[in-house]
């Protein structure tokens, strides 16, 4: 089986420095059901191919899968087919690529440049349109030859097998890694044992572009061989962002800071978030502040610097998130008077619990869109009712604003996890509705870039008792 990946990102012989491998010379690499050979077809400064040949003997394949109780036929497609075969021989020879890493020019590493692959005899059972909506959702161009089962019989029909090239603007870590996930999942025939750890490795490789992708759970299933306690339990990690698993009756994680939609990153979105929360909270007079859902602590990182703010709380439901905000506020290193204004503990916005009462204010920002409607109703009466804070924020993201984001398809939410996205006039009538419910009285600020037609990105609603 033969996969090649070409650039014309000047010079294009850097290619040899992103895969570590020089393109004089020819690179055998043994693996335990083959060799996996690399050598470069083309290197001038104009325009470079590297190709990675995997030579696998179906005899020697056959015996061994004969001898571990499985059945195979001698005759087989495996040393053609692009298959598990060849996402493991990517993983071997390719790995430094594979995680982001480039000794000699680090930069390259992190740069998206134009990459070209073309994968031969890839197979599909489903036909093409399969193989169009696993790339063209990551942004790939693709072009793809089908061929007959046999051209001296028509009538026989198509070939499940595709040479298939996609083309896109990428970081080489990114491609890779899009390549060790679809090429198994269309070929849905891994050569290995599944366990629990191949969740791991999913999750892993599927870092930063998975959640988002509308075919995940296809996706999850056939990497994972169709087996339903393993598919389950990777979606619900997905989900989660963190990778941790939660309970039903648990407030899903939102994902680390590092996960941040890239639309976001490009508005400093975040940031502006964070900076019209603070101005609230002074506006209102607090001095003690409980952020819910408090994720990797950027919003307490801020009050945390400001003296005006005596006692600070953060909660998440993911144990893993904050153990990363632990590490971003550098509680081993803080003042002890400055770490007496703050705790971090794990809890629920869907448990009543008595360790969040009586602050001045209450932050949830950016939550309430991963909550279910039966959730959301005891989200209300949870933070409404039972803590009943002087004064309540909460932050949301504003559907229509979606338009905005061309990257984003028509009518998917910003993240994998969006249980909903409300339009501006849907918030102001659940807004207004709890408050008028439990004795508030309510007001809308946008955030963000003011569209004149589709309003901020973000609507943030403060709730005064």
């Amino acid at each position: 089986m033969l996969l090649s990946i070409t650039t014309t990102r000047e010079p294009a012989t850097d290619l040899g420095y992103l895969l570590h491998k020089n393109p004089a010379r020819l690179h055998s690499v043994p693996l335990s059901f083959g060799t996996a050979h690399i050598f470069y077809s083309e290197a001038t400064p104009q325009r470079c191919t590297a190709n990675l040949l995997l030579d696998i003997n179906p005899v020697d394949l056959a015996r061994t899968k004969q001898a571990a109780g499985e059945d195979i036929a001698y005759v087989n497609d495996r040393p053609y087919a692009a298959s598990s075969f060849l996402s493991t021989a990517i993983a071997k020879v390719f790995g430094t690529a594979l995680s982001g890493r480039c000794k000699d020019k680090p930069e390259l590493a992190v740069s998206p440049i134009m990459l070209e692959v073309t994968i031969t005899t890839l197979p599909c059972l489903e036909g093409e349109e399969l193989i169009r909506r696993l790339f063209i959702p990551l942004g790939y161009d693709l072009d793809i030859t089908s061929y007959k089962l046999d051209e001296r019989f028509p009538e026989w029909g198509e070939s499940p097998y595709y040479t298939v090239t996609i083309r896109g603007r990428k970081c080489i870590k990114e491609l890779l890694a899009h390549l060790y996930v679809l090429i198994p999942v269309l070929d849905e025939e891994k050569h290995y044992w599944i366990n629990q750890d191949e969740i791991d490795v999913l999750l892993r490789r599927g870092e930063g572009w998975l959640a988002r992708h509308p075919e995940r759970e296809l996706i999850a299933a056939r990497f994972l061989k169709r087996q339903r306690t393993l598919t389950d339990r990777a979606l619900q990690r997905l989900m989660n962002g963190e990778g941790a698993e939660h309970s039903h009756n648990q407030l899903p994680g939102r994902g680390s800071a590092q996960k941040e939609e890239a639309w976001e990153e490009s508005l400093s979105l975040r940031e502006q978030r964070i900076r019209a929360i603070v101005a609230v909270l002074k506006e209102v007079g607090a001095k003690t502040v409980a952020d819910l859902g408090c994720g990797e602590g950027n919003l307490l990182k801020v009050l945390l610097a400001d003296k005006d703010f005596t006692a600070l709380t953060g909660m998440d439901v993911s144990y893993r998130t904050l153990e990363k905000a632990h590490k971003k506020l550098k509680l081993e290193d803080m003042p002890s008077v400055q770490k007496e204004r703050l705790q971090l503990f794990q809890g629920s916005l869907l448990y009543r619990d008595k360790r969040l009462q009586g602050y001045d204010a209450v932050v949830v920002s950016e939550v309430i869109e991963h909550l279910d409607e039966d959730r959301l109703k005891t989200f209300i009466r949870h933070v409404f009712g039972f803590l009943r804070p002087p004064a309540l924020v909460i932050t949301t993201p504003n559907r229509e604003y979606n338009v905005n984001y061309p990257q984003l398809p028509a009518g998917e939410f910003r993240h994998a996890d969006h249980r909903f996205e409300w339009s501006r006039s849907e918030f102001r009538h659940w807004a207004e509705s709890a408050a008028k419910q439990y004795g508030y009285t309510v007001s809308i600020k946008p955030v963000g870039s003011l569209d004149p037609k589709t309003g901020a990105p973000t609507q943030l609603g403060v709730f005064s008792r």
